[in-house]
């Protein structure tokens, strides 16, 4: 607002003591001081309200006002009810540094006056955001994209004062305002916990915005819907909006500003979508040709087409790993294979990676529930030692990390009645060994789908033998070699708090040497011998046969 409303205002019964031609600076706050130097309060902009108290003689008045002037208030506002009238010396000190100086009668409070400045301010700045918001959706709708998600993020911290970001559904920055960039970056485990919350609010139907008190601070998480008919088919794909206040209290305006706001974030995301329809058309192209066993010569042909596409300022086709996932819900009635496309896409990125492109560098395909990615990894100089097109010496993603960050938030979104299982191949480094790669990452899919939880993976390190077999062990099967093994031995230490379990498990992990494990127990070599021979007495076995000792191991990975 400009200081010259303030005259128009009857009820506020303001009176211009000097600063005529200053009347049309613009007031961006309002606050009340009696102190001597209150610069350390002052940002700017401000109209200033003073009872006076701080003046003790005319001299004090000059330096008041320099301090004001220096700190680019806009106004000066002195009550009556202290002095009875305005000093002299503070309107000559108020007209040498050209600082707008008004009376305030002593009916009126302090707190009218600011309550007025504040809805007014809040007011225009809710208004002109709004117009701005609406002139960018309809140049979005209309034409190429202006700057994207970071434009109106900006707008917010300028005119609302608002630190907000841009979140994927795992949490990770999307874009954010340079008013947020200016204080501390969202952390990765706080995206974290907002999305987790945004997932679960969403799931149990709760209107947004939802709102987490987190470490001390309030974030309100408006979401940024997809087109989806199914919740199901676009919750985990979603972005969302997170907004460093507590929305609880905002007026009906502002928060239609807010559902704007991520109505033309929604518009961003969708052209994105689109651009990345031919990277997934070749995806699939090339995951075609390998599952139909095509040859190598034709599938690495058809990379070299695809790379420029698919890859972006590679230039030559990496090292390759195959990742595959499938989501599965109860009921079977949503298709599963393009919200695991859309996950794998975002997945795969490093959760501290900033913005939207880097899942371009991931080329997905999806076919009914399951997903398939392409990964390229940094090439290696090659050893001799790769067989079949397989590269030990490029780790790649390894599925024990692969989910440390994201897990908990998709857990929350895919509720009860949804699981995610991912299977992560050896790298490769020829289009030879990607049917292979495939087949393992399947496999290890296969593995995971075995475990409990909502959330699981596995890795080609882990397809050793007996691994490769227990998860194709029926049930009821499993539940009776187990308990035929471990009950006696549970069923012990429970009355007699003997570890027997613990026991076995590290004889077992130390090879049966019964030093190192009774090293790694801290217990004496003959306190060994005896809980061993506990556990012989107990299950009819004898730990120095290989026959038992598979048993026992087989029967502790199966529980």
């Amino acid at each position: 607002m400009r200081l010259r409303a303030l005259l128009d205002t009857g009820p506020l019964g303001l009176r211009l003591l000097g600063g005529e031609e200053e009347l049309d600076r613009t007031v961006r706050g309002v606050m009340t001081t009696d102190l001597r130097d209150p610069s350390r309060y002052l940002s700017g902009g401000e109209l200033v309200l003073t009872g006076l108290a701080w003046r003790r003689e005319p001299a004090d008045s000059e330096r008041f006002v320099r301090i004001l002037a220096a700190a680019g208030v806009a106004g000066l506002a002195a009550g009556e009810a202290e002095l009875g009238s305005v000093p002299e010396d503070l309107v000559a000190a108020c007209a040498r540094h050209r600082l707008p100086l008004f009376s305030v009668v002593e009916a009126v409070s302090f707190a009218s006056i600011t309550e007025y400045v504040v809805r007014q301010v809040s007011g225009e700045r809710a208004g002109d955001l709004a117009a701005v918001v609406d002139r960018h959706r309809r140049l979005m709708t209309s034409g190429p994209a202006g700057g994207g998600p970071e434009v109106v993020l900006d707008l917010l911290g300028s005119d609302l004062d608002l630190r907000a970001w841009v979140l994927s559904p795992t949490g990770r920055q999307i874009a954010g305002s340079s008013l947020a960039g200016s204080g501390p970056e969202l952390p990765v485990e706080v995206g974290a916990r907002l999305a987790g919350e945004h997932l679960a609010a969403s799931r149990t139907g709760r209107r947004g915005p939802c709102r987490l008190p987190l470490g001390g601070t309030t974030y309100s998480l408006f979401p940024i819907r997809g087109t989806g008919r199914d919740l199901r088919e676009t919750v985990l794909s979603d972005w969302l909006l997170a907004v460093e206040a507590d929305a609880g209290d905002w007026a009906e305006e502002r928060l239609d500003l807010l559902h704007g706001v991520t109505q033309l974030i929604a518009v961003e995301r969708d052209r994105r979508d689109a651009a990345r329809t031919v990277r997934r058309r070749l995806a699939q192209e090339v995951l075609e040709l390998v599952q139909t066993g095509a040859a190598p010569a034709e599938i690495a042909a058809r990379l070299r087409v695809a790379a420029p596409v698919l890859l972006p300022g590679l230039g030559t086709a990496p090292h390759w790993q195959v990742v595959v996932a499938r989501v599965e819900w109860e009921g079977g009635d949503v298709p599963g294979g393009p919200v695991a496309q859309s996950l794998l896409e975002e997945v795969l990125v490093d959760p501290g990676t900033f913005g939207p492109d880097p899942s371009d560098r991931i080329a997905v395909a999806h076919t009914g529930d399951e997903a398939v990615a392409l990964v390229p990894l940094p090439a290696v100089p090659d050893d001799g030692d790769a067989r079949d097109g397989r590269d030990a010496s490029a780790a790649g993603l390894q599925a024990g990390t692969l989910l440390s960050v994201v897990q908990e938030p998709l857990t929350r979104g895919l509720a009860d009645d949804g699981r995610l299982t991912i299977g992560v191949s050896a790298s490769v480094h020829s289009a030879e060994g990607l049917r292979g790669a495939l087949e393992e990452a399947r496999h290890a899919r296969r593995v995971a789908a075995a475990r409990p939880g909502r959330v699981c993976a596995a890795g080609h390190e882990e397809l050793a033998s007996h691994v490769l077999l227990l998860p194709f062990v029926p049930d009821d099967v499993r539940r009776a070699f187990t308990a035929r093994l471990l009950d006696p031995l549970r069923d012990y230490d429970r009355r007699h708090r003997a570890e027997l379990i613990p026991t076995l498990e590290a004889f077992l992990d130390c090879d049966g040497s019964w030093t190192r494990c009774a090293t790694r127990l801290h217990l004496h070599v003959n306190t060994l011998r005896y809980r061993v021979g506990r556990i012989e007495q107990l299950t009819g076995r004898d730990l120095a046969r290989l026959e038992d000792k598979l048993d026992f191991f087989l029967a502790l990975r199966m529980s």
